[in-house]
């Protein structure tokens, strides 16, 4: 029996991957004592340090996700106590994310897990046909090209 999805169920496969990456990496923060930090709030973190307090809409914009995945991570890091909202200065309507002392003294940690796992994928994609990053960027650009919901021809829809 073959440990991985069947390669025509696109999505699960993908799902897989995604889950066997993720999975490595959550479990190296758990063997650093790092139990409730997640693989999705590095890039978070890597934001808010390079560009400071942000709003979610900003911060979603910053990590390339969806303004509804941006609020649902930083609100999961608010619960761990890695992010607190706080007013902008220029516009007291408007809410921004920064890092919590807690999460600044965890990057080192966090810097050095990033780097661990960019020397990892690095030797990953050396087993690779080509690099995964050049191949999902390319597919995220052909499908910002063409939907794929507009590639699907199939009787009865009304793509054209």
């Amino acid at each position: 029996m073959k440990d991985y999805p069947d390669p025509d169920a696109l999505g699960t496969l993908m799902r897989h991957v995604l889950d066997l990456l993720d999975g490595a990496v959550a479990e190296v923060y758990r063997d650093q004592g790092l139990d409730e930090y997640r693989p999705r709030y590095s890039p978070i973190v890597r934001a808010l340090l390079r560009e400071g307090p942000l709003s979610v809409r900003d911060l979603a914009a910053a990590v390339g996700v969806t303004h509804s995945a941006a609020s649902q991570t930083a609100a999961q890091m608010a619960k761990a106590g890695l992010v607190e909202h706080a007013t902008d200065p220029g516009d007291q309507r408007r809410r921004l994310v920064a890092l919590t002392p807690k999460a600044e003294a965890l990057v080192p940690q966090i810097t050095a897990e990033w780097d661990a796992t960019v020397a990892a994928m690095a030797e990953l994609d050396a087993e690779l046909s080509m690099p995964l990053a050049v191949l999902l960027t390319e597919v995220a650009e052909a499908l910002g090209r063409r939907p794929f919901r507009e590639r699907i021809d199939f009787p009865g829809s009304n793509v054209s």
